[in-house]
């Protein structure tokens, strides 16, 4: 055990994990010493004599899993975007434990008393919310429970972690097996970037010629760009199919009995469903508000997409293609209709989208704004492709950005913002250590990465959530950076991808991979028009999977297909579009229950972004310093101090409603 990284000291920069010397084995030694620590601080908190202080209880438990803290923030990470088959056979024999740790904590009487006990006199208002948050975490957790409710919830519990790690580990498994070779004859119509991207995704997998995967950055534009229908189709079902290819991997069975579970969990704390049971501490409170909100904006983005789909078919027949349009056809004739319209395609402005050059763009965004720095780090990461900064505001040391970038076999789909340490000042002053994974298309040695438009926006999104957990400024871990309701997590993601959209910013960092010269203004101005193309097709292809969670959670569903099926038909889904996120393949939702019930939560926080946004468009300065400082400081470096909508007022003056995003979205 003194070997053990994880029980040493870190005498790396800024305590960075030490990522050369930490291997597979060290996992389970340190978590099983990790979790000893953390039960025995916690028996001397429950079995304390004294009477309950905030100090003595709160504090304690808030300091209590600092090493359990440690290693699961490497773990876990680890498990997302560089896994194998050792951390997946770890990971699935952890996902109990971690289950019946945490309700043999939060279902502890004694500390549950303590707890409920605690004076709330005298303390200063973020001691007061965080107090608050800690009783309600505990009846949440089934701590106020009768015996017999409380086994059943752990039982429960263990077997949902279970499930969740199994369904993610399913869909990353179909995603690796997954390939479609192409010949030199399967290339028409693919830009060279892309040509590049699957000459260099077949070299990765060990073979030569080209290669399209499932990772987005290549099945999208593939979708794009391929005039070969017959390959879009086969691209396409394989994209959709994951999760849902029977075998081991299959994924329905673990749906219903994860919708079973929840339900019965529900339940036995007193609500007539989930839905009921996870929103009832979001900013939405119901699932008749979110219902409300998504059906607003329902009828508006079918009847567009309905639009779109005439001029798409008239397309189609033009190109001597009979039968319906098919959803391996849409992103297809998309793209010619925005030629034709606007004069513009992808493969004109991805020579812009330099992967280095837009990150550049992110950081400068973050400096103008909020007066932060990056300065490159020379430090041992877990993959060659991962890279690091030091970010800093003036002289203070801020915290550690890692950025990791590129898809590969060994990481999940996607992209996401996660973090190997928070942000706290309890016992001194801890800066926090912050990733971005994303899965762009890697180009051969010796090319520049290039991106989409939407790949460049998800970078800029996922930053905007690294902002929230860099900048974060609160005493207690508990509620620093993004821990806030679900609803109001996106909002600082979602409003930062609004400045990828300025002019002098793309002017200033989106230069071309050859030249070097800056997008000409013919081109942005061609590049703005299309804001709002096609977003009848993506706002239908979000909502249903927002609308198919909320049905799930909010009745029973026996055969989770079915009721899939049946929710697309009452809202009469155009069939020329599928969900964004089908059911066998839906993460957000079923690899856990952060976004159960809660894939609402990007269009609510949409609401407030656009509205956030108008802010900085009225001063007619979208980096105005006075808009930025409270932007700053209710929002970015705020964490879950106050209560969201509290936080969201006190930046903007009120709270705003569904027109904003309906003129965002040009829907109105």
């Amino acid at each position: 055990m003194t070997d053990n990284p994880f029980l040493q000291q870190w005498n790396t920069p800024f305590e960075i994990p030490p990522f050369d010397q930490i291997k597979v084995e060290h996992f389970g030694p340190a978590f099983e010493h990790a979790f000893a620590q953390a039960r025995t601080k916690i028996d001397v908190i429950a079995g304390a004599v004294g009477a309950p202080t905030f100090a003595n209880t709160i504090e304690a438990m808030e300091q209590a899993e600092e090493l359990l803290e440690r290693v699961a923030g490497v773990f876990f990470n680890l498990a997302g975007a560089h896994t194998n088959d050792a951390l997946e056979a770890l990971q699935r024999d952890l996902a109990p434990k971690f289950a019946a740790f945490s309700a043999e904590t939060l279902m502890n009487e004694a500390l549950f008393a303590r707890v409920s006990a605690v004076d709330a006199s005298g303390l200063n208002a973020e001691q007061t919310r965080v107090l608050e948050l800690y009783n309600r975490m505990f009846v949440r957790a089934g701590a106020a429970l009768e015996p017999d409710a409380r086994d059943r919830l752990k039982v429960i519990m263990q077997r949902l972690a279970s499930l969740g790690t199994a369904f993610s580990q399913n869909v990353l498994a179909d995603e690796k097996s997954w390939e479609m070779a192409l010949g030199e004859g399967d290339l028409a119509g693919l830009p060279d970037s892309l040509i590049s991207a699957a000459a260099q995704a077949a070299k990765d997998r060990g073979g030569d010629a080209y290669l399209i995967t499932l990772s987005r950055s290549l099945i999208v534009p593939f979708l794009q760009s391929s005039t070969r229908r017959d390959l879009r189709e086969i691209a396409f079902k394989a994209w959709v199919a994951r999760g849902e290819n029977g075998g081991e991997t299959d994924n329905i069975a673990t749906v219903a009995e994860t919708l079973e579970l929840r339900r019965e969990r529900a339940t036995l704390l007193g609500f007539k469903d989930f839905a009921s049971f996870k929103l009832d501490n979001e900013m939405a409170k119901t699932p008749e508000a979110v219902r409300d909100l998504l059906m607003a904006v329902w009828e508006p983005a079918k009847a567009a997409a309905e639009r779109d789909s005439v001029k798409l078919t008239e397309l189609m027949r033009a190109d001597g293609v009979n039968g319906d349009l098919a959803p391996w056809d849409w992103r297809h004739y998309a793209g010619i209709l925005q030629k034709a319209e606007h004069n513009l395609d992808e493969a004109e402005v991805k020579p812009y989208l330099q992967l280095d050059s837009m990150i550049e763009a992110s950081f400068d965004v973050a400096g103008r704004l909020f007066g932060l720095s990056f300065k490159p780090l020379d430090v041992p990461l877990y993959h060659s492709d991962a890279r690091a900064w030091e970010v800093r505001e003036g002289d203070r040391h801020i915290g550690v950005f890692i950025g990791d970038y590129f898809a590969r076999s060994s990481k999940r789909s996607g992209a996401w913002c996660s973090r190997f340490r928070a942000q706290s000042k309890l016992g001194g002053e801890v800066r926090p250590i912050t990733v971005n994974v994303c899965n762009f298309a890697k180009a051969p040695a010796g090319e520049a990465a290039l991106l989409t438009f939407d790949d460049a926006r998800t970078l800029f999104h996922e930053f905007g959530h690294a902002l929230h957990s860099l900048m974060s400024d609160v005493t207690y871990s508990f509620i620093s950076g993004t821990s806030v309701s679900r609803d109001f997590v996106e909002l600082p993601s979602q409003l930062y991808e609004h400045w990828l959209s300025e002019p002098e910013v793309l002017t200033k960092h989106a230069l071309h991979v050859e030249t070097g010269k800056p997008m000409p203004q013919d081109l942005l101005d061609r590049l703005k028009a299309t804001e709002n193309f096609g977003q009848g097709f993506s706002t239908v292809e979000y909502t249903a999977s927002a609308i198919v969670d909320l049905d799930f959670h909010t009745s029973a569903t026996g055969d989770p297909m079915a009721a899939q099926a049946e929710t697309l038909e009452r809202l009469g889904m155009p069939s020329a579009i599928t969900m964004r996120h089908a059911t066998p393949h839906f993460q957000h939702v079923f690899s856990g229950d952060g976004y159960s019930s809660g894939y609402y939560s990007y269009m609510w926080s949409e609401v407030m972004d656009e509205d956030a946004f108008a802010a900085f468009k009225e001063t007619g300065d979208a980096f105005d310093p006075d808009v930025a400082a409270r932007l700053a400081e209710h929002i970015y470096t705020a964490g879950g101090s106050k209560d969201a909508a509290e936080l969201y007022t006190a930046f903007r003056g009120s709270l705003p409603n569904v027109d904003a995003l309906l003129k965002g979205r040009g829907l109105a």
